[in-house]
């Protein structure tokens, strides 16, 4: 089956509104034998006449009527996805999806989505919850754009993965307890603990400061939601290690946060493609590195 052309419904519109085919041929700069030759096309694919000419006027047929309403439809939808890819191609709009832990996603992302709103707001981001290996991975599958991840993480073909910020980690604990002004392993070790799950790279380093001093503490219950782990410290669950982002606001009343000795620093990294970038991905990326706080230790 003959396939219908853009540029053959455009000639058909052309002359129904002009009314003529002179004049069609002279507004679309075709040869006069072209357009005939369009609509010829036209009534043999659909086989019916779709125009008829009456006292020097041409008027679409019934069946002309309604190829014709199609057809403008048609060419409308055209013209718009092909303003729709140039405004991508000039990153003016695009769809960027982008992974991130919960912590981030609350108090880092929020940040950059303004600054990129203000910026250029037809780019759409797409934020999931995932694991710095998830978005390793989905970036390395082609089904992720951006991924904020804990660092350090091992070299990957084919991406580029960055040193962004580090915030510190903090203990937080219910604020009825009785808490030194800094938390050690020794003292945190013996209080119920409410910690990140084992798929996370925060796990590992709450292990590794607890090691550091000779320890290996069983947590009470495990998670990988920042906000449900709050939660369950205001209620006097438990106490948590948990990064504290220089923008976010501070814990509510039933929440005390302290610093730990010796201090735990949570480490992030920005990691993309190395080829391929769209542009709408550039600017999103150029918003995150505006975000880049190096603390000091």
């Amino acid at each position: 089956m003959r396939e219908i052309s853009l540029d053959r419904l455009r000639t058909l519109v052309a002359v129904a509104d002009l009314g003529s085919f002179a004049e069609a041929a002279r507004a679309l700069h075709l040869a006069p034998p072209t357009v005939s030759l369009h609509v010829s096309d036209l009534e043999a694919r659909v086989g019916a006449p779709l125009l008829t000419r009456r006292r020097g006027q041409v008027r679409p047929t019934p069946i002309g009527q309604t190829l014709l309403e199609r057809a403008r439809r048609l060419l409308a939808d055209a013209e718009q996805a092909l303003e729709d890819v140039e405004r991508q191609v000039r990153g003016l709009a695009g769809r960027v999806r982008l992974g991130a832990s919960t912590g981030a996603l609350a108090h880092l992302l929020p940040q950059a989505l303004e600054a990129l709103g203000r910026r250029h707001p037809g780019i759409d981001v797409q934020a999931a919850v995932l694991t710095s290996q998830e978005s390793l991975r989905r970036l390395a599958e082609g089904t992720l754009d951006i991924g904020l991840v804990a660092l350090p993480q091992p070299a990957t073909g084919g991406l580029d993965i960055r040193p962004w910020r580090r915030d510190p980690v903090m203990a937080f604990l219910p604020a009825a307890w009785r808490a030194p002004a800094r938390v050690t392993p020794h003292w945190l070790a013996g209080q119920p603990l409410i910690l990140n799950d084992a798929s996370t790279r925060l796990s590992r380093q709450t292990a590794e400061w607890f090691a550091a001093a000779g320890l290996a503490p069983r947590p009470r219950i495990e998670l990988n939601y920042n906000d449900a782990i709050k939660s369950l410290v205001a209620a006097g669950y438990g106490a948590a290690l948990l990064p504290h982002e220089a923008s976010a606001p501070p814990p509510e009343a039933r929440i005390a946060m302290r610093p730990l000795r010796p201090p735990l620093w949570r480490p992030l990294g920005i990691a993309h493609r190395t080829r391929g970038l769209e542009p709408a991905t550039r600017h999103v990326l150029d918003v995150l590195w505006e975000l880049r706080e190096q603390s000091a230790a």
